[in-house]
Parts: C-alpha cells; sequence; structure tokens
C-alpha cells in the first residue's frame, strides 16, 4: 500500500521519523461543543477522538449556575432562550479559523433550541464555504428545529443535517453515525474509510480493514486460498511463523500478478527461539515470503525476551525490511507494562474478538491509544463456528438483510472499527467474506448482537 501523510505523528506517537506533510493537504476538521453538564462534551471529545480532530469548547465569560440552568423560573437561561437577541458573551475564541474545512458543533437542547452563546459563536466567524454538522444532547428531544434555526446565523456555509444522542451514546454510535455523514478528517488514524476499505495506521500506512487468515491452511491450500482472496479484490493476508505457511503466501502473492505495493501482508514471531533470536527469525521470514519487504510484523503473544524481539523488529523498521510493528494477545495489563519499554507504538494489536467473546473494555483501550484492532476467530473458532453461525439472533439480522451469518459478523467487527481476517480454504466463503459493503447494521442490530457477549473466551492466548 502506498505510504500516507500523517501530519506531527512522530511528537504525537513516539515514532523515530515523521511522513513529510503534503503541500496541498485538505483542511482539517475542528469539533466544537458548548456544555455545561459535561453531556454534550463527552460526544464531542468522542468524535473528536474517533477524527483526529482538533477541539474548542465555548466557554461563557460569564458561567452558568445550577439557579440559571433551572427551567421556567425566570432565570438567566429562561430569559436568554426567550430572547432571540440574546448573545452571552464567550472567553478566548479559536485562533485559526481558517485552517478548518468542517466544523461540528455540538450544544444542549435549551427549551427546543441552542443555547444562545451558539449564535454568539456564529456570528464571531467568517464560515463561508465550511461543512457544519451539528448534534444535540438531551433527555428526549430530538435536535427538531434548532439546527435549521441557526443556519441563517452562517447563511454561506454547507450545512448537513444534525442528530441528538443521549447521555451515556456509545462510541460505536458516534463513529456509525460520522460515517453516515461522510465526515472522516484527511488521514486520520484509526478511522475506517469505508469507501476505501482501508484503515490509517500510526506509522503512516493504509491497511484493508478486511482480509484473510491463514491459520491451519496447508501449503497447498494457503496458496489456493490467497489466489482467491487477490482474485476476489482482497489485499490483506495473515499469516505467522508457526503456520508454516509463510512460503506459500509469498508464492501466492508473488504470482498473483498484483502490483506489491497494493498487498498487506502481515507475519509474527513466535516465543521462544524467534525470540531469542529475533534478528535470525526476521530474515527468516523475508526468505520465505520473499516479497521484498514485510508490511506488519506482530509478536504472537507475550512470552520471554518478548521487548528484545521488538526492539529488533524496530532495528528492521529503521532499515526498510519491515513497515509497521504490532502485537498480538496483549491486553490491558500487559500494554501497561509493555508500551513503556519500546521506542516505536504498535500500529496494530490482534486479539480473540467474535459476539460471544467481545472484549467491550479492551478495544476501546487500544484505540485510544491510536492503536487499530484486529480480531483473530471471527466466528468463534475451534469447534464453536457452527453454534455461532446458527445463532437465532444472527440468523434473524442475517435473514432481515439478505446476507448470510457469517457476513453479519464480519460487518459488526467493522462497524466496532474491528478488522476482519476469517480464515477460509473455499473460494466462494472468501469471496463473500468480503462482501461487507451492501448493507450495514443498525443500532438496533448492533445492540443485539452486543448483548451475546458471555465472556467466553475460545483459545488460551
Amino acid at each position: 500500500m502506498k505510504r500516507a501523510v500523517i501530519l506531527l505523528l512522530a511528537l504525537c506517537l513516539c515514532l523515530a521519523i515523521a511522513p513529510p506533510a503534503a503541500a496541498d493537504a485538505p483542511g482539517k476538521t475542528l469539533v466544537v461543543w458548548f456544555s455545561c453538564t459535561g453531556t454534550t462534551q463527552a460526544v464531542a471529545e468522542t468524535a473528536a477522538d474517533i477524527l483526529g480532530a482538533d477541539t474548542y469548547e465555548i466557554v461563557p465569560i460569564q458561567p452558568y449556575t445550577d439557579a440559571d440552568l433551572a427551567y421556567y423560573t425566570g432565570g438567566r437561561a429562561d430569559q436568554e432562550q426567550a430572547d432571540p437577541s440574546a448573545r452571552p458573551a464567550i472567553s478566548g475564541g479559536v485562533e485559526d479559523m481558517a485552517q478548518y474545512d468542517t466544523v461540528l458543533l455540538g450544544y444542549p437542547i435549551w427549551h427546543g433550541q441552542a443555547p444562545r452563546i451558539i449564535s454568539t459563536f456564529l456570528e464571531s466567524y467568517d464560515l463561508s464555504g465550511k461543512t457544519i454538522l451539528p448534534f444535540c444532547t438531551s433527555h428526549s428531544s430530538g435536535i427538531g428545529s434548532s439546527a435549521d434555526d441557526l443556519h441563517a446565523l452562517a447563511p454561506d456555509a454547507v450545512w448537513l443535517d444534525g442528530t441528538r444522542f443521549a447521555a451515556g451514546a456509545s462510541r460505536e454510535e458516534i463513529a456509525a453515525w460520522l460515517d453516515g455523514s461522510g465526515i472522516r478528517a484527511a488521514g486520520a488514524v484509526g478511522v475506517f474509510d469505508f469507501e476505501k476499505r482501508t484503515v490509517m495506521l500510526n506509522s503512516g500506512y493504509e491497511m484493508p480493514i478486511l482480509g484473510l487468515g491463514t491459520y491451519s491452511l496447508s501449503d497447498e491450500e494457503c496458496y489456493a486460498s490467497v489466489t482467491a482472496l487477490l482474485q476476489a479484490g482482497g489485499r490483506l493476508i495473515d499469516t505467522a511463523y508457526m503456520y508454516g505457511n509463510e512460503a506459500a503466501v509469498g508464492r501466492a502473492v508473488r504470482d498473483s500478478g498484483v502490483p506489491r505495493e497494493e498487498i498487506f501482508v502481515i507475519t509474527k514471531l513466535y516465543p521462544g527461539a524467534q525470540y531469542d533470536q529475533p534478528e535470525a527469525a526476521i530474515q527468516e521470514a523475508l526468505d520465505k515470503l520473499d516479497i521484498g519487504y514485510i508490511d506488519m510484523m506482530l509478536l504472537h503473544h507475550p512470552g520471554e525476551n518478548d521487548v528484545q524481539a521488538y526492539k529488533a523488529m524496530e532495528q528492521a523498521v529503521a532499515e526498510g525490511k519491515i513497515h509497521s510493528l504490532g502485537l498480538s494477545n496483549w491486553y490491558v495489563e500487559e500494554l501497561e507494562e509493555f508500551l513503556p519499554q519500546v521506542d516505536i507504538m504498535p500500529a496494530l494489536v490482534q486479539n480473540e474478538i467474535h459476539p460471544y467473546y467481545q472484549e467491550n473494555d479492551v478495544i476501546p483501550y487500544i484505540q485510544g491509544l491510536g492503536i487499530v484492532v484486529q480480531g483473530w476467530y471471527p466466528f468463534g473458532g475451534r469447534g464453536y463456528t457452527a453454534d455461532l453461525l446458527g445463532n437465532e439472533t444472527i440468523s434473524a439480522i442475517a435473514a432481515d438483510h439478505g446476507v448470510s451469518s457469517a457476513q453479519v459478523i464480519l460487518r459488526w467487527d467493522l462497524q466496532k472499527g474491528v478488522v476482519v481476517i476469517p480464515g477460509s480454504s473455499d473460494p466462494d466463503h472468501i469471496r463473500e467474506n468480503l462482501d461487507l459493503f451492501g448493507f450495514a447494521l443498525t443500532d438496533d442490530e448492533m445492540g443485539r448482537i452486543n448483548a451475546l457477549d458471555r465472556g467466553e473466551k475460545h483459545d488460551w492466548y
């Protein structure tokens, strides 16, 4: 895949060298909010994190007290909302509004409308040509006419349809809303681009968000499966030293006729001899694959000398032999211990994830570090696949969309921000597993699948 541009990557993600900034880079995204209770702020900060956007909080010069906010008491908020000309003063301002092409504007609903301080904000800047995406928070009221009534205050902006969030809105809800609105920060780390079907890694490379896992595939099966994937348009392949099929993956890549830079190959070092002598293990992987460079190398799971092995991989990155680094089967405690000992932030953590084992506490933690999450065993693995694919909830959702249960599970992963690498030796299944973009799961359907979590891990890692 072509190397992409990420501004300030070295500073933000502790990498040694940041990719150069493009001269024609598009404008940035700014998330603006006004919040008195923290509800709107929580949505705004999550949206900014997903987008990799800048933030600005509207802070009134005269803070609002509880008495000011008490409804129908004739207090300050009641008076301002009854007066369309009210313009509460704002402390400070956005330093360089011109650099932003897109502005997300968040506010609570007061008497069915945006607080008048939002009017103050909109009249303080030239927003001509900028895209404005409003959102509100409330216990019950929708966004209603509150956003439309703001349009006259920035008439030359492009206003998108807004939405309402309740308190406690999930990251998945917010991400789905942003994706549906078409708002995406240019080159934002960890943001899934469903049009390109890629995600930007913190290493500055793009990675496909779905592909093929080659665990348990023999040499001939692996060659045929990778060939089928590449012929069907898939470009992400996951292998490992312990799978014994790195050579088959490399042979299929070389024989495919697909330009090398379009293909993303992941492999892994295994604890024991490979962690003890990582330089030799890295060279062994390069020789077996024989595809010029390795797109990403992972440590298979924690083990003795794992830091030593990772540091050898860091040196291989400096030498151009490996582009990105990652970890497999690392969880919160393991990451807290491991990360302070290395220099390059992992770009990926690959863990067991499926509807019966969802890691809903671990995934946000990893994503919050700017690391992409990838799931193995998406269908449960090792004797559990039939049970999971036959689950009544998943089967019903699949029937409603006219797709397979496997496609529903994989789409659920993608909408949670989890890259998928289902394994298969069946060309028809490989093609089906790539066909995930003709439908989308609703919030209700995502919730129904989320409710299936049993905390049921099916492998020992």
